[in-house]
């Protein structure tokens, strides 16, 4: 069965009738629902005067108007709803992701227009309510990395070291079960104290942890039916005839780096949190289409408000 495909010729992409459309079939597939009460459609009359914009409608219960955006991202919003919808799509397909320079380009917006976009489509993933990692007889792996531009292509005056290492970046633990999800964290600090609470918050006990051999995971480890280590140190990256490695995550936070190095070039500490989470949102979606996994972000999209003066 082959996948749903976007063409980029799409109305959806360039006319806000259309895009808007698709979005009240996405949130509404039984018909309008009033943000405010939740009351159905036979309690919904659509506004139709003349001096109406497309696409109001009236609750009949709180006697409130609105639209398909209300209770979105894309709430109060400026830029044309065909914009979001391209821009969700650019970013869905762009395994590396895209930066806000690029996206501006694109779309046609200013610079400022483009970030604050980007940044409220990467608060769509939020699901507080996600299910541990892992179960009984699955694998976790994980591991810490360090995010932050390369010293060799910053001014000689503002480097913090000359060779490789932390210093200057910011710690980065991931989580990924094989063949399924992943989560990434800023942390503060690579040390038992701080990534124990993480570890035990979300993944299961019954399952199987490998790590490399770096001297916080042992004690950690005891929180799951087992643990195995890599000697990375000593050039040792498999062992018990391949079931022993940390290669999944590794080829994770490759991809995140190209994205850093190549895409965005610098990544405040601030927003961190934010392209993490855009990353892990692409790889535990991987297995849909371009257009399904564009349409996944949008649904996800309620209930999300991102103010510009909210850096957290």
């Amino acid at each position: 069965m082959s996948k749903r495909k976007f063409d980029l010729r799409n109305p959806i992409f360039h006319d806000d009738d259309a895009a808007r459309e698709h979005l009240e079939k996405l949130y509404w597939p039984n018909g309008p629902i009033c943000p405010r009460c939740g009351v159905g459609a036979e309690r919904i009359i659509k506004l139709q005067g003349e001096s109406t914009r497309p696409g109001v409608y009236k609750c009949r219960d709180c006697r409130k108007p609105f639209s398909v955006t209300v209770g979105t991202v894309m709430e109060r919003s400026h830029i044309p709803l065909s914009k979001w919808v391209m821009a969700t799509y650019l970013m869905m397909t762009a395994k590396k992701s895209m930066s806000a320079k690029n996206l501006q380009r694109l779309i046609g917006t200013s610079y400022e227009a483009a970030w604050f976009l980007f940044h409220r489509l990467r608060e769509c993933p939020i699901n507080p309510d996600a299910a541990p990692l892992g179960g009984s007889n699955k694998v976790i792996e994980g591991d810490e990395t360090y995010i932050g531009g390369k010293e060799a292509n910053k001014h000689k005056s503002k480097r913090a070291h000359a060779g490789r290492g932390p210093v200057g970046k910011q710690a980065v633990f991931s989580l990924v079960e094989r063949d399924g999800n992943v989560r990434s964290f800023h942390v503060a600090n690579v040390d038992s104290k701080t990534l124990g609470p993480v570890i035990k918050k979300h993944t299961s006990d019954k399952s199987y942890f490998v790590t490399d051999d770096a001297a916080v995971y042992p004690s950690i480890g005891d929180h799951f039916a087992g643990h195995g280590t890599v000697n990375h140190s000593a050039e040792e990256y498999v062992r018990l005839g391949g079931f022993l490695h940390t290669n999944t995550i590794e080829s994770y936070f490759a991809l995140i780096k190209r994205g850093v190095y190549g895409q965005f070039h610098c990544v405040s500490e601030a927003h961190l949190h934010r392209y993490l989470r855009e990353f892990d949102w692409r790889h535990n979606h991987r297995h849909l289409s371009d257009a399904e996994r564009t349409d996944e972000l949008l649904k996800a999209a309620r209930g999300k408000r991102l103010l510009y003066r909210q850096p957290h």
